[in-house]
């Protein structure tokens, strides 16, 4: 019989690997950008980018089998933190999962639209892809401070400095993504402004899902006194 503590490092292990590869994914969308610009081998950027995803797919359902198949045995006590927060937990993992989805949906409808890189509209979206490749670095660190939480009912995590990295690099997110859409309609020289609009709003739409995960982990960690998300408003004499 397994142990409360096997089933809590597996489940960090599975998390870890699978972030890992997310952030792999993730990291791929400035260089497909770069390719594209500069008529560079997009193509097989577009499907590396693809594999990572399908890959990612195995691993989320490797991930959510060992928790909805894992009875009270194999977690621990009734009111362990898993437990208690499992179908959030679960959600929590399907939302995870559009991060590679859509990053591979950028990538094939930059390929299809076929918009001029040669512009301020494109170089905004390029600089909103850095940012996103960002907020994917700080949030695995936040996940799998996350997870380790809830693994180990006496653990104490503290993850409010990256919420608060994500939630400001999704801000410049937004600004570029404003300035993109901006500058595409007042230009009379670019023909297709809705392309870059349509862009634009995708890779925002990456950026805002990867600010709401932070919000999932708010919203589980508030019942949870051992994982610490907000900063406390007093903490500054105030």
């Amino acid at each position: 019989m397994s142990t409360d503590a096997d089933f809590g490092e597996r489940l960090e292990a599975q998390t870890a690997a699978y972030l890992d590869r997310i952030d792999d994914c993730v990291a791929l969308l400035p260089r497909a950008l770069d390719e594209y610009a500069s008529d560079g081998p997009y193509r097989e950027t577009v499907d590396e980018i693809a594999a990572i995803e399908s890959e990612c797919d195995e691993l989320v359902r490797e991930l959510t089998g060992t928790i909805t198949n894992a009875g009270p045995d194999d977690i621990g006590l009734l009111n362990t933190r898993i437990n208690f927060n499992e179908s959030a937990l679960l959600d929590f993992y399907k939302e995870l999962d559009v991060v590679p989805n859509h990053t591979e949906r950028i990538v094939q409808e930059v390929a299809m639209m076929r918009p001029d890189a040669d512009g301020d509209s494109f170089r905004d979206m390029r600089e909103m892809a850095t940012r996103i490749v960002e907020m994917t670095a700080v949030l695995g660190g936040v996940v799998e401070g996350f997870v380790r939480g809830l693994a180990r009912s006496d653990a104490t995590e503290t993850l409010t400095e990256g919420i608060e990295a994500i939630r400001g690099l999704e801000s410049e997110c937004d600004e570029l993504r404003n300035d993109a859409i901006a500058t595409a309609f007042a230009d009379d020289a670019v023909d297709q402004p809705l392309v870059y609009r349509e862009l634009a709003i995708l890779l925002d739409e990456l950026a805002n899902t990867i600010e709401d995960l932070t919000d999932r982990m708010v919203v589980i960690a508030s019942k949870e006194p051992g994982i610490v998300t907000e900063a406390d408003p007093e903490a500054n004499g105030e």
